[in-house]
């Protein structure tokens, strides 16, 4: 908790006689600086050097004289700005952040934190205390509302409490249904990704959901009493939502009976009894919780909540402070705390006036009692700290219990007190008496560096877009419950498709838990669950898939050794699919060649399976060759490379390839469904000399023929070719420099208009010379054809 300042927007009128601009200019620097003694100092003399007080001024010191830790001086000074105008609660909340900053430095020995309301010291216009007015703080960042030790692997990130019917979202999250349902946008709380449901069909954010069968199963073998414990709770918390407090009541009281130790029940039932006007009851249970977690603010919250309805106000101010030390942001309490103060320390105007009526010190001008004038003249009023000013002398021994209100140059003198400014220290006094840190003067520093470095254990929490809170993962993911080795079973993480672990766990939108990989190849084939039978096509559609995260991360923690030899498997297998000599996929369909584009339609499951694993091992290639009615597949083909695949809601996909290097089948075969060959890469053997210049010679003459052919085909033709097969590739200065020979040569043979088995026998040459003699042939034969 960092302290600040913000100017105060009342601050200060120019036409005020006897303000000087300049030495208010220097207030306010020191101010910013965090020197607050020097700023009450300054801001004293001016005071002192007015014909009548001015309430601005009054509380602008009193905020610096509580930051600077002199609460009874500032008690003074905010008391001066009552009598002038009623105080409001917001002009305490210095006041209030200052006290609470003492009771988590100095009693609860707690590191500051920085809230959301700080800025930097270096604009006044802007920066402000912990504990300012919380006007100025966008939102009320609720409390946390678990104790230190409920939170863990188990537990929803959206609630922070255990899983109850847990749901797996399309972005692999697992919440509690009841959680889910209940929030407006349905948006996944831990990555913000939609999470309405898998289906994503219309209505409430929880059509479509089912509980996810492996982790339902598992809490209930794991966690049993817990889980029970739990739904009562839910059960409980929905009654009283209902109105029915006493059915609500037996159940929580049921609750209770199993988990007599659970600090959140205790705090609902405490609840739950406020909501009945129970206020004896809901205080025992608020002081049971208190001893047992004694840093949780919720703890607090509700035994603040009971003494404000049992009567007992002192009490109450001092617990609501409490929790304005231990959670800085909780908002709503500091407005508790100032308004308490304001009402306990500083009664209705009509009552001060009242008071100082019966004074026999001085005598107030009928216009300074008007509330609403707060530059009326005063008649004997001496200036703010002067030895005449009978109504703000301070007496020592007004508070012997305590060392709050012994700041720096505390006086000595054996003054007494009006009854404004008495009634309101001893007030505070009897209710901050017994908190032992409290007494001790406050570091006039705004860092923290000699206090004790001690992390705060209670459940952290962040806050979202709507002010609402969410478990930081970090803490959840950080401790787990202990569960019994002997009820972890690997049975339990089996999938029911290759009865082996999970690996990449995926559930579905009706809750069953498949293998990634598994669940793909039979969404291949049908789009319906394997177990249930429930359509899966928007799901297949939507290509939601992603791994459920929490079934993994209960593999990795509880069943290490076996996911490794899982882990094992599956390298060899993606090993072995990645070989490209040995047992190669192959895909039966038309002629390809290479360096030409040739786009497929994939529609068949075998086809979707081959081309998806082609993808998952990295080398996006797979054969292709045309169909043989005796072997299944000719001897020849070419290597495809997978350059964009596109999939359409049904499975089925446009894939963009092209082609590589030639090949010739060994060996056929079969894997999954599809053909599989064993193989070896085709080059075409080089040439030198007198062989050399003949070829190089009888490449640009044939190239020269091609390009004469193509010229002279009609337009429209010409307009199909190019947008099929692109441009013709140019001639190569060094025909010999690519494997394969050049490019132009399978332009060509692509386009030209050839039966398959002729394209195949051309293919298979390995001699350059010989495949060039093929296209010339081939050209005569065209050119002579072609209709005139």
């Amino acid at each position: 908790m960092e302290v600040g300042s913000m100017q105060r927007p009342d601050l200060f009128p120019h036409d005020c006689p006897g303000l000087c601009s300049e030495m208010l200019g220097v207030a306010e620097e020191a101010f910013r600086a965090g020197d607050f003694e020097l700023a009450a100092e300054i801001y004293g003399s001016q005071l002192d050097e007015l014909p009548q007080p001015e309430r601005s001024l009054c509380l602008r010191k009193g905020d610096a004289l509580a930051l600077a830790g002199r609460i009874a001086d500032a008690l003074d000074s905010y008391t001066r700005a009552a009598v002038l105008s009623q105080l409001r609660p917001e002009e305490l909340g210095i006041l209030v952040g200052s006290i609470a900053l003492n009771i988590r430095e100095k009693e609860l020995k707690l590191p500051c934190v920085k809230t959301k309301g700080d800025q930097s010291h270096t604009n006044s216009e802007q920066h402000q205390g912990a504990h300012l007015s919380t006007s100025h703080l966008p939102g009320d960042p609720p409390h946390p509302e678990l104790p230190p030790d409920s939170s863990d692997l188990f537990s929803c990130p959206m609630c922070g409490l255990l899983l109850l019917d847990p749901v797996t979202l399309n972005c692999g999250h697992t919440f509690c249904k009841t959680c889910f349902c209940g929030k407006k946008p349905p948006e996944c709380s831990c990555c913000h990704s939609r999470g309405k449901s898998k289906t994503e069909g219309p209505g409430s954010p929880c059509e479509g959901l089912k509980v996810n069968v492996v982790l339902g199963n598992l809490l209930e073998k794991w966690l049993r009493q817990e889980t029970l414990v739990r739904r009562l709770s839910v059960e409980g918390e929905t009654l009283r939502q209902e109105n029915n407090l006493m059915g609500a009541l037996e159940k929580f009281s049921k609750a209770l009976e199993l988990a007599p130790r659970d600090s959140l029940l205790s705090v609902q039932r405490a609840e739950l009894y406020l909501a009945m006007k129970n206020f004896k009851q809901a205080l025992y249970d608020a002081e049971a919780v208190c001893r047992k977690q004694p840093l949780w603010p919720k703890g607090h919250y509700v035994k603040a909540q009971a003494l404000s309805g049992l009567g007992r106000t002192e009490e109450a101010l001092k617990e609501f402070l409490y929790c304005v030390a231990l959670n800085p942001d909780w908002i709503s309490m500091k407005r508790e705390a100032q308004k308490i103060m304001c009402d306990m320390l500083f009664p209705a105007f009509e009552n001060v006036q009242a008071s100082l009526a019966q004074s026999s010190y001085t005598r107030l001008k009928p216009s300074f009692l008007n509330s609403t004038n707060t530059s009326s003249s005063v008649e004997d009023i001496p200036p703010s700290g002067s030895s005449q000013d009978p109504i703000f002398r301070l007496s020592k021994a007004s508070f012997p219990e305590s060392d709050l209100f012994r700041g720096k140059d505390f006086p000595d003198s054996h003054q007494t007190f009006d009854l404004p400014v008495d009634q309101a220290k001893k007030t505070l006094g009897s209710v901050l008496s017994c908190l032992p840190g409290v007494g001790l003067k406050r570091k006039l520093s705004n860092t923290s560096e000699d206090l004790p470095s001690m992390d705060l254990p209670v459940k952290a929490t962040k806050l979202s877009s709507d002010g609402e809170s969410t478990c930081d993962q970090s803490v959840t993911d950080s401790t787990v419950r202990e569960i019994p080795v002997l009820l972890v079973d690997a049975s339990d993480f089996e999938c029911s498709l290759c009865m082996r672990l999970f690996y990449e766990p995926l559930a579905t939108p009706c809750g069953h838990t498949f293998c990634l990989k598994c669940l793909e190849r039979c969404l291949d084939h049908n789009p319906h669950c394997p177990l249930c039978k429930e359509n899966l096509s928007q799901y297949l559609a939507n290509r939601a898939y992603k791994k459920t995260l929490l079934t993994e991360e209960l593999i990795t923690r509880y069943l290490p050794a076996d996911l490794a030899d899982r882990k094992k498997i599956y390298d060899e297998e993606i090993k072995e699919l990645s070989n490209l000599n040995k047992d190669v996929p192959i895909f039966v369909c038309t002629m390809a060649f290479p360096t030409i584009p040739c786009p497929l339609h994939v529609f068949e499951p075998r086809y979707r399976l081959m081309i998806r694993r082609s993808m998952e091992t990295g080398t996006k290639q797979f054969g292709m060759c045309i169909a043989d009615e005796l072997k299944g597949f000719a001897d020849y083909g070419c290597m495809l490379h997978v350059r964009d695949v596109k999939f359409f809601p049904d499975g089925r996909s446009v894939v963009d390839t092209v082609g590589l290097s030639r090949f010739k089948v060994l060996s056929h075969g079969q894997r999954d469904g599809y053909n599989t060959a064993n193989i070896e890469y085709l080059e075409d053997k080089k040439v030198g000399g007198q062989e050399y210049e003949e070829l190089l010679l009888l490449h640009n003459s044939v190239y020269g023929q091609a390009m004469a052919w193509f010229t002279s085909l009609k337009e429209n033709m010409k307009a199909q070719i190019l947008s099929h097969f692109g441009s013709m590739p140019g001639k190569e200065s060094e025909p010999q420099s690519n494997p394969s020979g050049p490019a132009w040569c399978w332009w060509m043979l692509a386009v030209l208009p050839l039966e398959s088995r002729a394209q195949l026998t051309i293919l298979a040459m390995t001699s350059l010379k010989d495949r060039l003699l093929a296209i010339r042939r081939i050209l005569i034969f065209v050119t002579r054809k072609r209709p005139r």
